[in-house]
């Protein structure tokens, strides 16, 4: 039962408006979009979550569930997002912000650092003007203006090439994306990888933005007042990479445990903030103290910032990333400065 997964394409194309659509049988978004990412699992669901949902989509069961197919990984050399909610090659990544947590710097980066290894990138200009877009310009191959051409682009290259797609929310809304996805489809053509971002900052108040998801980034708006960056939210973003069971096994056992740390991390520091360190147990200031060097190493140079910071951009492999937590986690850096754990790459 556990390899067991959502045929999140489908319900895509089947059903643009899940939000309104999974209310209207009483169901919650926030159920369907976990279902989707995989944070809960299709066989721990409840069977009339499964029925209602093939319903909507209108189709069987056995379209609506997929078993035993694999999700395959594209590695960024990002700590927090190769370790928390990767991206799911093929699938649908949403980023949920609000304007000034560092979107828009995020994607510049991922067209920067997946170009080198072979990506075709192309970016399709919202309806409205929006200026601050000029830094992912910069880091784009093909700008499109419309879906009649993002689609005619997506097939010249499509059949070679891997390709990085990114759209703003309001061709969502129109219900456009729903319809490039269905022709791509309808082509064969498998090789887009899709970035859903929202310059407008109202995604945040939706409880499923983008309809299903394989990879949901969550930013956090503390982490960005603290210049925490990338400012994602390593407890609330998903990925049907962590979640599947075919997750190697040393991946899964060291997200868990470093999300477990980050949780309890956040409920003491929101102590330690009133009552000072000397106010909390101490039992916890161990938890604290390395939860605050996790969070500390999970900040990370970006190669298209150089010019702003004066650092250089770092890439970290997964593999050395899962190293480097366990070593935090087993009390490996607890006497090092948290400060030294900024903003660089391994340790």
């Amino acid at each position: 039962m556990e390899n067991l997964r959502l045929n999140v394409p489908l319900l895509r194309r089947k059903v643009p408006n899940l939000t309104s659509a999974a209310r209207s049988v009483g169901l919650r978004p926030a159920t369907v979009s976990n279902l989707c990412t995989g944070k809960i699992s299709v066989g721990r669901s409840e069977v009339r979550t499964l029925v209602a949902l093939a319903s909507l989509a209108q189709c069987t069961l056995d379209e609506l569930i997929i078993r035993g197919e694999t999700v395959e990984m594209i590695e960024s050399g990002i700590k927090t997002f190769d370790l928390f909610a990767p991206i799911a090659k093929g699938g649908t990544v949403g980023l949920v912000a609000r304007p000034g947590m560092g979107q828009l710097v995020v994607l510049a980066e991922l067209f920067h650092r997946l170009q080198k290894e072979g990506y075709k990138t192309i970016l399709l200009n919202p309806k409205d003007n929006y200026p601050q877009l000029s830094d992912v310009e910069s880091e784009v191959e093909i700008i499109v203006s419309s879906i009649a051409e993002t689609f005619e682009k997506m097939k010249a290259i499509g059949v070679n090439h891997d390709v990085l797609f990114a759209a703003d929310r309001s061709h969502v809304l129109t219900g456009e994306i729903y319809e490039l996805q269905r022709n791509l489809e309808q082509e064969n053509i498998q090789s887009v990888t899709t970035f859903l971002l929202d310059l407008k900052g109202l995604s945040v108040d939706e409880e499923l933005p983008y309809g299903p998801l394989e990879t949901l980034w969550q930013f956090d708006a503390d982490l960005a007042a603290r210049h925490r960056y990338p400012a994602v939210n390593p407890i609330y973003s998903t990925s049907s990479i962590t979640e599947s069971t075919h997750i190697d096994q040393t991946h899964q056992s060291i997200y868990k445990r470093a999300q477990k740390y980050l949780r309890r991390y956040r409920e003491i520091r929101s102590l330690v903030n009133v009552k000072g360190i000397a106010g909390i147990p101490s039992s916890e200031t161990e938890v604290y103290h390395r939860g605050e060097r996790l969070e500390a190493y999970l900040t990370q140079p970006f190669y298209v910032a150089e010019e702003f910071t004066g650092q250089k951009g770092e890439y970290v492999s997964l593999e050395v990333t899962l190293k480097d937590v366990r070593k935090i986690l087993d009390g490996g850096m607890d006497a090092e400065p948290v400060e030294d754990l900024q903003f660089i790459g391994k340790l």
